[in-house]
């Protein structure tokens, strides 16, 4: 089949009869059973799913509303009700049945012939995202799609990623992979450079695929960066035979029918991981951590460790005692347990605009949202990424580094997607950043997530696996232990250490009954490492985090901060400091940020009439002396 070209308008037929495009290859687009398409084309579909956005709700109308008293009654009972219990939370809906999927390898190669993005050098930072989406029904019509990005490749036009990214449980009816590409543009937008669909309407073992080096697909400019295309015009304008088209390449193999759950599409591999860093905070806080990967593969590499001198004990924690705020993403190999499936919880009726984006006070919150876990886990030339074994040792002592071992007496909060992607940063109640310590910014404001609380680390005397609370021997960091943190480099063997992880979060509230789901998850994807998981309400749990906040004070340091700054800003103003002695005064209870408060007046319109009577009756009071004048 043909695919669609990029003069094309939108209205033009998709017949299989059209010639191919002039500097294409004769074979671009004539292989079986695959097609690149326009955009607005659906995903397959056949008889066995014939709804892509399907869901598995019931679509009934719901009854008509009557200005009644006893209407008006009901209602009110009902808002009592959900005041005690509100909607949210643990969702038992279960997994749509569907036939047995396939398991299939997609290769994102390189691309060529880009647009030059960044004037100044005449290159862009090009990186791609995958969205992929099938006729296999979801839970609920809010569940993402998935989703990939690659690394990002810097000042360049032709951009080799050579990144794999494998997905079980595509069903037969084929599925629809949007490759967008962008150029890498922090703080600002990111520009998009085109974008490539590519549709598959049936698959099975049988189905050829795109072998590597992969199949070359022409990028759609007509949604790339209008400046880029431009420059790009100018540039070609006076040299013959250039073609103003990039091009990707991507490969796509079938390697075999998938396991089951097989109505529950998610990533297998590889595993990787993102480290952002934020120099903003850094600066505020004067903390920075090691950049450079060598650094900490040397610090907690096992000979190093056993033969490390006193001296370099020291370096190694003058190190970690200075680092810039680091926020963490770690790919897990799925699937995800079936009963690790939560809603976000509403409390109150701003939560449920906030999500669903509606209203003008929803739309607010919903992009103020947005925004903060984008200036958080932001890419730009800091933030590192890598890949690492699933399942495996190496990635036991990957999630240890990211969470700085044992050190310090860190709390992290965390967040798990539905397709296994573990976003935390260390964030406790004695931080005041933003939204930083809501499971909403971490979970960008996803209406359903896995599992969500917060976690921390704890190194044993003796290197033993254990999944006891208790497990009858010195820990750090509640005793100072030889071997390790403060004063020594920390082992490197995970049988040392234990996750300590709960279900602390309000905005989802996981239940406590799917704690030894997200155990064995855990203990799968984390092997040698003790997974003790406990409930939030369980006083050991609270126990060992109020000895954790103890220990942060000994041997860590309680920040406080406001994220309300440009991310290029690098000075303090008169306001700033006046705002971090206020946050001095309040101490570990933090003082809430200027966005908090204006979270806290949408929520309340009300109190917007008592703040301006307020400052009229300020002024009112202070008027005269600051207007009086001298005879």
């Amino acid at each position: 089949m043909s695919a669609a070209t990029e003069g094309e308008a939108d209205s033009a037929p998709h017949s299989q009869d059209q010639p191919v495009q002039r500097g294409v290859p004769g074979d671009l687009n004539n292989e079986k059973n695959a097609q690149q398409i326009s955009d607005d084309r659906p995903t397959p579909g056949d008889r066995e799913h014939p709804h892509p956005d399907g869901s598995n709700e019931k679509q009934d109308e719901p009854p008509p509303h009557h200005s009644t008293f006893k209407n008006k009654f009901k209602e009110q009972k009902e808002k009592i009700k959900t005041k005690t219990k509100p909607p949210g939370g643990f969702d038992p809906t279960p997994i749509p049945d569907a036939p047995p999927g396939f398991t299939v390898k997609f290769i994102f190669h390189r691309a060529e012939n880009l647009p030059a993005a960044d004037i100044s050098t005449g290159t862009s930072d090009p990186f791609l995202t995958a969205t992929l989406t099938t006729s296999l029904p979801k839970r609920h019509k809010e569940d993402p799609d998935l989703v990939y990005r690659t690394r990002t490749i810097r000042k360049t036009l032709e951009p080799q990623w050579e990144q794999e990214w494998i997905v079980a449980n595509i069903p037969r009816s084929g599925f629809k992979l949007k490759c967008r590409l962008y150029d890498e543009d922090w703080p600002d937008h990111n520009d998009r450079l085109g974008n490539v669909t590519i549709v598959v309407p049936r698959l099975d073992e049988d189905w050829e695929g795109f072998e590597p080096p992969g199949k070359e697909f022409e990028v759609k400019k007509r949604s790339g960066s209008k400046r880029a295309y431009i420059l790009k015009a100018c540039t070609s304008a006076f040299t013959r035979d250039v073609s103003m088209t990039p091009r990707l390449y991507v490969s796509a193999v079938v390697l075999g029918k998938s396991d089951p759950p097989h109505g529950q599409m998610y990533t297998v591999g590889p595993t990787y991981y993102f480290k952002h860093f934020s120099p903003m905070i850094g600066r505020m806080t004067g903390i920075k951590v090691n950049r450079d990967e060598a650094e900490d593969s040397n610090d907690h590499d096992t000979d190093a460790a056993a033969s490390t001198s006193h001296s370099n004990g020291k370096q190694a924690e003058r190190r970690t005692q200075k680092y810039d705020f680091q926020a963490n993403e770690i790919q897990l190999a799925g699937p995800v347990p079936p009963k690790l499936y939560h809603r976000y919880v509403e409390f109150r009726p701003i939560i449920g605009l906030l999500f669903r984006g509606s209203g003008l006070r929803g739309k607010i919150l919903n992009k103020a949202l947005h925004h903060q876990h984008s200036r958080v886990y932001n890419f730009d030339r800091s933030t590192k990424w890598g890949t690492f074994k699933p399942c495996s040792e190496e990635a036991s002592i990957q999630l240890l580094k990211m969470a700085h071992f044992d050190e310090g007496g860190r709390i992290f909060t965390y967040v798990i997607t539905l397709d296994g992607l573990m976003r935390f940063t260390e964030t406790g109640k004695e931080f005041g950043i933003d939204l930083l310590s809501k499971h909403t910014m971490h979970s960008d404001a996803s209406i359903y997530i896995a599992c969500s609380g917060e976690f921390f680390i704890r190194r044993l005397k003796k290197p033993k696996v254990s999944e006891d609370p208790e497990p009858g021997e010195p820990t750090h960091p509640e005793e100072i232990l030889q071997g390790g943190p403060p004063k020594e480099p920390p082992p490197a063997k995970p049988e040392y250490y234990q996750l300590i992880i709960d279900n602390d979060s309000g905005t989802y509230r996981p239940d406590k009954s799917v704690l030894p789901d997200l155990q064995k998850f855990l203990e799968r994807n984390f092997p040698g490492l003790g997974v003790v998981a406990l409930g939030c309400d369980d006083p050991e749990d609270q126990n060992l985090k109020k000895a954790q906040l103890k220990v942060k004070k000994r041997e860590g340091r309680a920040i406080n901060m406001v994220l309300n700054r440009s991310p290029s800003a690098s000075s303090f103003s008169s306001d700033d400091i006046s705002d971090l002695e206020d946050m001095e005064r309040a101490g570990e209870r933090g003082r809430k940020s200027k966005k908090e408060r204006a979270w806290d007046l949408l929520e309340e319109p009300r109190r917007l009439k008592e703040l301006a009577g307020k400052h009229l009756a300020d002024a009112a009071i202070s008027g005269p002396s600051r207007s009086g004048t001298t005879t």
